[in-house]
């Protein structure tokens, strides 16, 4: 059976190298090759020893996804729809800014998590995928985007696992496919650069902490059990007090001393003055009768407009609601940022879904036709 090497950390790769009568240093060297050149033809790798390459050939392949599709928004956010088989597809996002290039990555081909203002979500599980699928988001993004630039820097500098799926779900594939963006002789990514969101899986936030604890994101979106029950079912395995309690152990191995909450806002839903109250009094909760209820959770929250479908049946929050809603907890001492929508226009925005995904006989269509669709170049 032909291995696929993007489905390998380095200690992965080590050991299938030393399965071939290889030493370690091979492996990276090979390595290197993959990830910080994006060489796929063994013939390239000029400084592995000619026995090597030919072995390599016999049993080995560098085989990233295959883009359905690529599109470009007017603000210089990119999308590309990956095919994963089986006519499924997920969606990659680069959002290029001043200072960094973001790039938002899928865990899932679909969710099984069903938060109701996510698009993913309505459309489904469909199933985990592979380190290597993972890995390859990045691999052909980077790669891409040098071409394109015409650069032999790094032009992703922050990786999201923010995309399709619930990355916590899918956790033996996730670790060793982060475990390569922080190697230095992968991507070279800091810890504080790659975040993982999570909607609250509390048992693997515990074992991320010690086997790659990078930045961390919680899908949060409401102050209490009752409402979060009905936005995030997830919550009913794991509720809020869980959530805060792991969020608190998380903080001792984190790169940064605080936890993102994501928010998003829905008019009318959790966006009033007792909502903001309400998560105030989660994350710095008071002390009743000289006994603490819990030890505050060092955090910043990040308000997201929604951006709306028809199956949700909830509608954004006006930007007087949001303005206000973050004025009061900054006020309470919280750190509140609100998300710049980015790739709207093109349904690369935050829990918006492509076209191209929610119609599945499409993808079916150009997988058949065999055909991959690029557009105009990215805004510099």
């Amino acid at each position: 059976m032909t291995a696929n090497l993007l489905d390998f950390d380095l200690d992965g790769l080590a050991v299938f190298c030393e399965q071939l009568g290889e030493k370690r240093f091979r492996a990276t060297q090979l390595f290197r090759w993959i990830h910080q050149k994006g060489a796929q033809d063994f013939d390239q790798m000029s400084d592995l020893a000619k026995s090597l390459r030919e072995k390599l050939k016999t049993c080995a392949q560098v085989q990233p996804l295959t883009p359905i599709s690529r599109h470009d928004s007017a603000d210089g956010t990119t999308k590309w729809l990956f095919d994963v088989g089986d006519g499924n597809a997920v969606e990659t996002v680069f959002i290029p800014e001043d200072d960094r290039g973001t790039l938002c990555i899928s865990s899932q081909a679909g969710c099984a998590v069903g938060c109701r203002f996510c698009s993913t979500g309505h459309q489904g599980f469909s199933r985990n995928l592979t380190t290597g699928e993972i890995l390859s988001q990045l691999w052909f993004a980077e790669h891409t985007l040098r071409k394109q630039f015409n650069t032999s820097e790094r032009v992703i500098s922050n990786v999201v696992m923010m995309g399709m799926g619930e990355p916590l779900q899918n956790y033996s594939a996730l670790v060793p496919a982060l475990r390569a963006m922080l190697d230095d002789h992968g991507y070279g990514l800091s810890r504080r650069r790659v975040t993982v969101s999570t909607s609250g899986v509390v048992p693997m936030m515990d074992r991320l902490g010690l086997d790659a604890p990078v930045a961390l994101a919680v899908s949060l979106h409401a102050p209490t059990d009752a409402l979060r029950d009905n936005l995030v079912p997830l919550n009913r395995k794991y509720p809020l007090h869980e959530l805060m309690d792991a969020c608190r152990r998380y903080l001792a191995h984190a790169p940064r001393d605080f936890i993102t909450f994501e928010y998003c806002m829905l008019d009318g839903v959790n966006d009033q003055p007792e909502h903001a109250q309400a998560l105030i009094d989660l994350v710095k909760p008071k002390r009743e009768q000289g006994r603490g209820i819990g030890e505050p959770v060092p955090c910043k929250f990040n308000l997201i407009p929604f951006n709306p479908f028809p199956a949700s049946g909830l509608t954004r929050s006006s930007a007087a609601t949001v303005k206000a809603f973050a004025a009061q907890l900054s006020e309470a001492g919280i750190i509140t940022t609100v998300r710049k929508t980015r790739g709207d226009d093109i349904d690369a925005a935050c829990g918006q879904l492509a076209g191209d995904v929610k119609d599945r006989t499409k993808v079916d269509e150009r997988m058949a036709k065999q055909r991959v669709i690029t557009l105009t170049q990215v805004a510099s």
